[in-house]
């Protein structure tokens, strides 16, 4: 009940303008687009939270839409190029008092430390939380108090701020309380990356799907076969 009144909003950004992989959002990797993928793995997350697809307004991104009213998923249409814009007033709209951050070209987001990110940033009472310093590209996560985000807003002018939501904060981490997940591994994740921004990452998600024991595949079997692929 304390986690519903909190109001935790997970907000997936996804749009089908990518340069380099136009389309990826809802590309199948087996039996699932890249975004059901996501949606699927949030499924075992703990805490109680509320899901949103965060698209655009460009007539192009009207397929994700479809794609969210045929499956009964809450989405938001904002600025393609203000993310940051996009993701204010998606929050605003929601009453949202903590965000979730996750893109739709990551289908392998590691839920154990998402899990744990969500229960430390409370206890913590920071205003952002991440992830994905100790994890491989495309498996961490992020998570920013509403106030967090509305300074970002009110006060990020500059062209990365509004491209990318976490950037004001990163380059003005005085005015925050910061707290980063350490995960604890023998293993050095730097040179693996389980995002999709090429054709060839796109093929080793298919290939990790496809060789993986079961349909919930763990981070560190995704590892494995990533490593295995290359």
């Amino acid at each position: 009940m304390e986690e519903y009144i909190l109001n935790i909003g997970i907000v997936i950004q996804a749009r089908m303008g990518s340069s380099r992989l136009p389309g990826k959002v809802l590309k199948k990797i087996g039996n699932k687009n890249l975004l059901e993928h996501i949606l699927y793995r949030l499924t075992k997350l703990t805490h109680v939270t509320k899901t949103v697809i965060a698209t655009s307004t460009l007539k192009r991104d009207d397929i994700i839409v479809s794609f969210c009213k045929k499956n009964q998923i809450n989405f938001f249409r904002g600025s393609e190029e203000d993310v940051l814009e996009r993701y204010y007033l998606c929050a605003k709209l929601n009453n949202f008092n903590h965000i979730v951050r996750l893109t739709g070209d990551n289908p392998f987001i590691d839920i154990p430390s998402l899990n744990n990110l969500i229960k430390q940033h409370m206890k913590t009472n920071a205003d952002y939380s991440r992830s994905f310093n100790s994890l491989p590209k495309g498996v961490g996560a992020e998570i920013f108090t509403f106030n967090a985000l509305e300074k970002s807003y009110l006060n990020g002018k500059k062209r990365n701020h509004k491209e990318h939501v976490n950037e004001y904060i990163e380059e003005n981490e005085d005015k925050f309380r910061v707290f980063d997940l350490s995960i604890k591994s023998k293993k050095s994740y730097k040179n693996i990356s389980l995002t999709l921004d090429t054709e060839d990452d796109y093929k080793k998600a298919c290939f990790i799907v496809k060789n993986a024991k079961k349909e919930y595949i763990p981070t560190e079997e995704a590892i494995e076969l990533c490593l295995q692929y290359a």
